[in-house]
């Protein structure tokens, strides 16, 4: 499984020798010049590899805060493979403070990283991210510049404690705060809580969006073997750095393009990663753009299909019950897991470290518990399951591990709520007449009507439920949720109800079936009367006037597709930016 050797590049066949090697030229002189007024000699950058650190470090995103460190780190390295580190600081995606929600954003850093890369004398990048958005944002602008690229992944948080209990950031949150809503949680003791869930720098230590997306990337081969589940505070995360910024000048001598690694097969390999690991509902939908970018045809169906033949073998939370990030890692991390579905993988592949197959010789499990064997399954087939039906023709996901297992199976009067705040507003009036047996509908909350789909899809139990201590119900909606989030949550429906799906059509009492082992969701309103309700729906006006809201609303994609910009989605070649 050994690579066959690569040619090296020669200096002056480096991207970067345009801008500095070309004698004789005013714009050479020019750039030499200002590399001076940089503080840099001929010595330092002549016939080196210029490597971009693309940083997204912020003082407001605490999965990030850690990264100035690294970047140096990474720069360390680089400089200690011969190559020349350049730092670009990049557009951050908080999870926890950007508004509406970061998912409006992350084509926004995606289009950003792609030029950033194609504008500047860029033979390499190494990528640092990995709250939520910005792992598939950075990795699509890669994708799409083209350019030698590996991802360095944030690493996550430390476990939370609190009162002698493992806390998991953000699925404790959630579960807490319901106990709060229900009267068993003083508001002393849910501040006391506020100081023990979130300890360190990084990214949410479950199994969320986070740490799935950071596997996915190690899947796909564009991280360093094991990278993805390393603690970002511990040591051998600032060690991993350095040793990615060292790979990146090797990839840059080789010119080994994401358009070799990021192929049908590596794709296949993610979804069964984020599937086997019980991963985040929203993998889905980036994972769908990221093929997209490598014009790799991923649909809803693959994940389907997939999951049928994948066992859940990562037994931490939220779909697994028990155990963290930091468990997960020094129980033999994603090489430990990914060791344990050989079968199921394509070992021959490329990565920006080998093959797949030479990244997981010698990888072990040291804790069966943490990753189960395959006789011991967390659950039979994958964490996601796709719908299909007359409420969602283009699909729907759950997450069907992390649900209450009576309510895979459900019939029940909807419930509609026609945004989110009217949902906030009304959803504990006894006036409704909720009951357990209620199917809770959220809509106008996707990729145009949240605007940028926020994750409102773990909707509220009603605070009278949850005295009577009701935890779960099934609620529907064509907005995401947490990957931190549990609950028998129907989301991504397709195509969104602000652009006329059926979900806009559903009236208050309609009977709603969900029918997991079927793969069913199903609306009992028969066509003629769903006809007769839809030539009286009227669109909503658009969201935005102006900027790139008018850009996002403009361009913007269905959740079965990913979400992408139409523009940036679509095959095509983008001329050199460096012409003469």
């Amino acid at each position: 499984m050994t690579p066959a050797p690569r040619a090296r590049l020669a200096p002056e066949e480096l991207r970067s020798h345009q801008w500095y090697g070309t004698e004789g030229r005013l714009r050479t002189w020019s750039h030499n010049a200002r590399m001076r007024q940089l503080g840099h000699s001929d010595e330092e950058y002549r016939g080196r590899p210029f490597v971009a650190v693309l940083n997204t470090w912020s003082d407001i995103n605490p999965c990030h805060v850690h990264l100035r460190e690294r970047a140096e780190a990474v720069k360390r390295g680089v400089w200690q493979a011969g190559g020349f580190p350049l730092e670009f600081p990049v557009a951050t995606l908080s999870e926890t403070y950007q508004k509406p929600t970061p998912m409006l954003y992350r084509n926004l850093l995606a289009m950003e990283t792609e030029e950033l890369l194609r504008s500047y004398p860029v033979d390499a990048a190494v990528l640092l991210g990995g709250c939520d958005k910005s792992t598939p944002a950075l990795l699509m602008g890669a994708t799409s510049a083209d350019v030698p690229a590996l991802f360095v992944p944030a690493g996550p948080m430390l476990p939370g404690h609190w009162r002698g209990e493992t806390l998991g950031s953000g699925t404790d949150m959630w579960k807490y705060w319901d106990e709060h809503r229900a009267g068993r949680l003083t508001d002393c003791e849910l501040r006391d809580l506020q100081g023990g869930l979130a300890r360190s720098p990084g990214h949410c230590m479950t199994m969320g969006t986070a740490s799935t997306m950071t596997a996915a990337a190690e899947a796909l081969g564009m991280t360093l073997p094991g990278a993805s589940s390393i603690p970002a505070v511990d040591s051998a995360h600032e060690r991993m750095a350095a040793a990615s910024g060292r790979r990146a000048v090797d990839l840059a001598w080789t010119a080994l393009r994401p358009s070799e690694i990021l192929t049908r097969d590596a794709f296949e390999d993610a979804v069964t990663t984020v599937l086997g690991l019980g991963g985040s509902t929203n993998a889905v939908i980036h994972l769908i753009a990221m093929a997209g970018r490598a014009g790799v045809p991923l649909t809803l169906d693959d994940f389907d299909r997939i999951a049928r033949t994948v066992p859940v073998l990562a037994n931490v939370r939220p779909g697994g019950r028990t155990y963290l990030m930091e468990d997960f890692h020094f129980a033999g991390g994603l090489p430990g897991f990914l060791s344990r579905v050989t079968d199921l993988l394509h070992l021959e592949r490329p990565t920006v470290n080998g093959t797949l197959g030479g990244q997981l010789a010698g990888a072990v499990v040291h804790d069966d518990d943490v990753i189960r064997t395959r006789r011991n399954p967390v659950a039979e087939e994958g964490g996601v399951a796709v719908l299909r039906g007359n409420l969602c023709p283009d699909g729907a996901v759950v997450k069907h591990i992390a649900a209450d297992p009576r309510l895979l199976k459900h019939t029940g009067p909807a419930v509609v709520f026609d945004d989110y705040r009217q949902m906030q507003r009304d959803i504990d009036d006894p006036e409704r007449g909720i009951t357990a047996d209620s199917v809770l509908v959220l809509r106008n909350a996707g990729p145009k009507g949240g605007p940028g789909m926020p994750e409102y899809g773990m909707l509220p139990i009603p605070a009278h439920l949850l005295e009577q201590g009701v935890r779960d119900m099934v609620r529907i909606s064509d907005a995401r949720m947490s990957g931190t989030s549990y609950g028998t949550c129907v989301l991504h429906v397709a195509p969104e109800s602000y652009v006329g799906g059926p979900l806009a059509l559903v009236r208050e009492g309609d009977t709603v079936t969900l029918d997991v082992a079927a793969r069913s969701l199903h609306l009992h309103v028969d066509d003629a009367e769903l006809e007769r309700r839809r030539a009286a729906w009227s669109p909503p006006p658009e969201r935005h006037t102006r900027g790139y809201g008018a850009l996002y609303d403009e361009q913007i994609t269905q959740a079965d597709t990913g979400c992408d910009f139409a523009f940036l989605a679509r095959p095509g070649e983008t001329a050199d930016p460096y012409a003469g």
